[in-house]
């Protein structure tokens, strides 16, 4: 884990229609750390995880104050490249959503849009991603059936492996094991530990055991308030705050 920071975000608020949903919330995330982002229903983790790639921008009706800086610069400028900026911080949402063909030509595709053809470039970038995203060995044999027909966890790093070919340099991931089976699970934790060597990962978990085993540092919310930040370890076992305590040990949430 690096002490430079990649993401700064400072004095941020969020708002849904007139509904504020994150409060002047200050963070940083460090390169090639895991931090773990959580908290019960509606506190706006979720959200937080969109804003860092403006995906927040689909929604209408939203409104935002303060800053969210990437390597310095103000994701929200007017020269900003929005199409650019959601490749160096890619997100993978809470349902896969493999797209309708080959397991081959999803991890292309979005190589493929950015222009490259070069047949062996390709299969590199995709046994590459595949294996980064610790599904290679299941699929190598069958990389042109479709990608319909994998479960769910593997759909999951499949989703995965799709953004790793677009070499992103923070992975945003909403809940992604959610709805997955332990061995899924434990696969994709295990993708994760690897990844951050080369990658940023910012992580809403499914639940508060998953951000203890997976992430360097973590950060409780509540009701769109940052309640505590720290490293994981020591927001785990001795939390400075008794809402951190109560939702980490079951109290409430």
């Amino acid at each position: 884990m690096s002490e430079q920071t990649k993401i700064s975000i400072r004095d941020f608020n969020f708002f849904y229609a007139k509904k504020e949903v994150i409060r002047a919330l200050n963070l940083d995330v460090r390169e090639n750390e895991i931090l773990s982002v959580f908290g019960p229903a509606n506190s706006g983790t979720t959200t937080l995880l969109r804003a860092l790639n403006r995906m927040t921008d689909l929604t209408p009706g939203v409104y935002m104050e303060g800053e969210i800086l990437l390597d310095g610069k103000n994701i929200r400028s007017p020269d900003i490249n929005i199409s650019e900026l959601r490749r160096k911080v890619s997100m993978v949402f809470e349902v896969p959503t493999p797209l309708p063909m080959s397991i081959f030509d999803n991890v292309a595709y979005g190589p493929r849009l950015s222009g490259v053809k070069n047949r062996v470039l390709l299969e590199h970038t995709v046994e590459e991603s595949l294996q980064m995203a610790v599904l290679w060995d299941e699929v190598k044999d069958r990389l042109h059936n479709s990608a319909m027909r994998l479960s769910g966890g593997q759909q999951q790093r499949l989703c995965l492996a799709r953004i790793l070919a677009l070499h992103p340099e923070v992975i945003l991931l909403d809940r992604p094991c959610s709805g997955l089976d332990p061995v899924s699970t434990s696969k994709i934790e295990e993708s994760l530990r690897h990844l951050k060597e080369k990658f940023t990962i910012v992580i809403v978990p499914h639940n508060v055991q998953q951000a203890g085993r997976v992430s360097d540092r973590a950060a409780f919310l509540l009701m769109g308030d940052l309640i505590e930040v720290g490293l994981t370890a020591e927001v785990f076992a001795n939390p400075k705050d008794k809402r951190t305590s109560d939702y980490i040990t079951g109290r409430f949430g």
